[in-house]
């Protein structure tokens, strides 16, 4: 006989916490206790965990947030780029690397070759730590761009991007925008 899940809200872990420990009497453990057992239950290391990843997801809220699935991986690599869209440094976590690399996907022209001069120049204007070759080449191992097998044409792969991408994305964009924006200014004055 197969069980139905019974899904469980509790608008605040104190307050649940403290209502269990109530009808634990004197065999409940303390507080904290009792919150770390709890959040690892739902699926967190710990309360300081379960409270991270739920101030990234309000941080990160928007109209269309129900596909988000890891707020706090989304935060994580929004810090990798600037305030004008663009990767600072190779992030040091393949998770991260892959959500920056979709967000450097996403400024490639889509349907388009492009030769290795362009995709470099594409590539150099998103990004500050000057190794282009690392970005190309790890675009490719992951499925976001292919090549020639001499090396001559490149093409982005058209996919959609998951949820986590998504988000990157977006915020990306506006960043981008206020580096275009500042760019013309600069141009016309």
């Amino acid at each position: 006989m197969t069980k139905t899940p019974i899904p469980l809200r509790a608008d605040d872990l104190t307050s649940f916490a403290r209502a269990l420990s109530q009808q634990l009497d004197e065999a409940s453990p303390s507080h904290l206790t009792l919150m770390n057992m709890i959040a690892r239950a739902a699926g967190f290391q710990n309360v300081q965990h379960m409270r991270s990843a739920s101030a990234a997801e309000r941080r990160l809220a928007k109209p269309d947030d129900s596909a988000l699935t890891n707020a706090r991986l989304v935060e994580r690599t929004l810090h990798q780029f600037d305030d004008l869209g663009r990767l600072q440094q190779w992030p040091s976590k393949q998770a991260v690397q892959t959500l920056a690399l979709w967000a450097l996907w996403s400024t490639l022209p889509a349907n388009t070759h492009l030769n290795e001069p362009t995709v470099n120049a594409l590539l150099d204007a998103e990004h500050l730590f000057e190794d282009v070759a690392t970005l190309r080449r790890t675009m490719i191992s992951c499925n976001l761009l292919t090549r020639d097998r001499d090396g001559t044409n490149y093409r982005r792969i058209e996919q959609k991007p998951p949820a986590d991408a998504i988000a990157v994305i977006h915020v990306l964009t506006a960043r981008r925008r206020r580096r275009r924006t500042a760019n013309a200014e600069m141009d016309h004055a």
